[in-house]
């Protein structure tokens, strides 16, 4: 089960001081979400300059609507949407969510194309990926949202959120050129320079590499 990097637990008592108002509280849930909130705008916009903006904006918003926060749902979570709201909306604006229709889901039964690349080759590889196939990839495989959940996020359908996933892994075994493995007299077949891994025990930890992201400065 994937564990989304934004599942932090914060005491109650110091939601409480800053539901009443307290200027401190807020201040160290800020700090303590600030490095979620700007990745995840991020990897979605691919933009830092538009990755603050959407930490600004949605650390406001957490302040403005705190009082409305009624412990149905971890904190984590209620703020992890807000922030995904102002990163879809910031992409709306920009016509970045429009795409092609659905297309016909085809699984792919291969080993995540990530799983041997360096985080660094990773990174460019999305950074080459449209901006929602890239965002849906990012919500699925590192944030554990299902396909339900995405489609209804995005005002899209199942079956696309579906071929989104299956598109930008595709396209990410070309970008990493990432060859399959494929069964030889000797074992294996594998790129040349490729050095044997062990295979990642679960897809998010093996883009796990990059949460960490640059300096925010």
């Amino acid at each position: 089960m994937t564990t989304s990097f934004f599942e932090l637990e914060l005491p109650q008592e110091l939601i409480d001081r800053a539901k009443a108002g307290e200027l401190g509280a807020f201040e160290r849930i800020y700090r303590r979400f600030e490095r979620p909130v700007y990745t995840l705008a991020l990897r979605v916009l691919h933009d830092a300059e538009g990755a603050r903006e959407v930490l600004h904006d949605a650390m406001l918003k957490v302040f403005q609507r705190i009082g409305q926060y009624r412990s149905d749902a971890p904190f984590w979570a209620w703020l992890r949407q807000i922030a995904l709201n102002e990163a879809l909306m910031r992409l709306r604006r920009e016509r970045k969510l429009d795409d092609d229709a659905d297309v016909e889901y085809i699984a792919d039964e291969g080993a995540p194309p990530w799983v041997r690349a360096d985080a660094l080759a990773l990174e460019r590889a999305l950074g080459e990926l449209p901006a929602l196939t890239r965002s849906v990839l990012w919500f699925y495989h590192v944030e554990g949202y299902s396909h339900p959940e995405i489609a209804e996020m995005l005002g899209k359908t199942v079956s696309f959120s579906k071929s989104q996933v299956a598109r930008g892994t595709a396209r990410l075994r070309v970008l990493l050129e990432v060859v399959p493995d494929v069964d030889t007299p000797d074992g294996p077949h594998r790129p040349a320079g490729a050095q044997h891994e062990r295979p990642s025990s679960s897809n998010s930890e093996s883009m796990s590499c990059l949460i960490e992201t640059p300096a925010l400065s």
